[in-house]
């Protein structure tokens, strides 16, 4: 089977169970700027010099495909998804990060102010995954807000996720003594 199934050559997709939305509908601009977070999250991994970095984010871009997944389900289907054993982000996911951003806060991490990104091509790496993380909050937020989200914490996680984000440009800048 080809990649070019060309069935959203008509300028719509699939959600998951047959559903076809626009390109443009609220939901594929949230689960498509979770996916390109994922994206940014894998070049940070790729750029990171540290194993703890690069296996936190590993853990955090396999959680995001639990994100995007029941983003990607109409809040119609979610029982549907729910029965078929797909996992819905809970407050446990959250916890992870809350646990992760305590860790780190427990460390010598030095910021002063506004934090310019670029002080190390991973910091860099870091910081554009955050802002797009902000951009896939703000979209999940609008989709909320539409009456068409079902699970709220998905925007808890991504607010943690962001400042878990930044938090590992600065441990990362500390490390490499340029802050």
């Amino acid at each position: 089977m080809s990649i070019a199934t060309k069935t959203g050559d008509n300028g719509t997709t699939g959600l998951m169970y047959n559903r076809r939305v626009s390109k443009c509908h609220p939901r594929v601009e949230a689960y498509g700027t979770v996916d390109e977070l994922n994206a940014a999250l894998g070049l940070a991994r790729a750029s990171a010099q540290q194993a703890f970095i690069a296996d936190h984010l590993l853990t955090i871009q396999q959680d995001l495909v639990t994100v995007m997944g029941e983003l990607a389900t109409g809040t119609e289907d979610l029982p549907r998804y729910a029965k078929d054993g797909f996992t819905l982000v809970s407050t446990e996911l959250t916890a992870k990060l809350d646990k992760l951003v305590a860790e780190i806060e427990a460390q010598s991490i030095t910021f002063k102010g506004w934090a310019t990104p670029g002080a190390t091509l991973n910091s860099a790496a870091l910081d554009v995954a955050r802002t797009v993380c902000r951009r896939a909050e703000r979209r999940v937020c609008a989709l909320h807000e539409a009456g068409q989200l079902h699970n709220p914490e998905i925007i808890i996680y991504l607010n943690r996720l962001a400042d878990l984000l930044w938090l590992f440009a600065r441990w990362v800048e500390t490390k490499a003594g340029e802050v």
